[in-house]
C-alpha cells in the first residue's frame, strides 16, 4: 500500500459531508421524506442512515481493529434501523451535523496513526477478512452510493415540482 492512496482515500471521505450539504442545499424542504421507492431511503433516512452507521459502523470498527487483535466486526441493518428509529421524523441538520461530527472524529483518529497500521485486520460480519485500509475503501464506496441516490432523488423531486 502506498501512502499516496492513504491520503487520497482520506481526502475523498472528507469530502463527503460537503457533497451531502451542498446537495441538502438544493434539496426541496417539504420532499426530505418522500420515497422514490418502498424499498429506498428518503433524503432524510439517507442521512441519518449515514450518520449512524459512521457512529455505531465506523467509528467502532476503526477503533477495534487498532486496539484489539483481528476482531470480530458486526455488520449493522440499515433498513432495520431506520424503522426502529423512526428517521423520517428526525432532524435533517442534526442528523448531517452528526454525521459530519463522526466523520471528522474518525479522520482525525486515523491522521494519528501509520501507514503499516492499515494493514491491521479484523474480521467483518458478511464479509470476512478486512484491513483497515479496505475498510475505508468500503466506507467511500458506502458514501458514493448514497450520494449517487441522494442525487438522484434530487432530480425526482425536482421533476416532480415541475408537473
Amino acid at each position: 500500500m502506498i501512502d499516496d492512496d492513504i491520503k487520497e482515500l482520506k481526502s475523498n471521505l472528507a469530502r463527503t459531508p460537503t457533497a451531502l450539504a451542498t446537495l441538502l442545499e438544493s434539496f426541496p424542504v417539504n420532499c426530505v421524506t418522500f420515497k422514490p421507492a418502498p424499498d429506498e431511503f428518503s433524503v432524510l433516512e439517507n442521512i441519518c442512515h449515514l450518520r449512524d452507521i459512521e457512529i455505531e459502523g465506523y467509528t467502532v470498527r476503526i477503533d477495534r481493529i487498532l486496539n484489539e487483535v483481528r476482531p470480530f466486526l458486526s455488520d449493522l441493518d440499515g433498513t432495520r434501523l431506520a424503522i426502529e428509529r423512526d428517521y423520517n421524523r428526525q432532524s435533517l441538520s442534526e442528523a448531517l451535523l452528526s454525521f459530519s461530527q463522526a466523520r471528522r472524529h474518525n479522520l482525525a483518529v486515523l491522521s494519528e496513526i501509520s501507514e503499516s497500521e492499515f494493514e491491521r485486520e479484523g474480521e467483518l460480519e458478511g464479509v470476512g477478512q478486512i484491513t483497515l485500509y479496505k475498510l475505508l475503501e468500503t466506507m467511500w464506496e458506502h458514501d458514493g452510493g448514497h450520494l449517487d441516490e441522494l442525487r438522484r432523488s434530487l432530480r425526482l423531486a425536482h421533476a416532480a415540482q415541475s408537473d
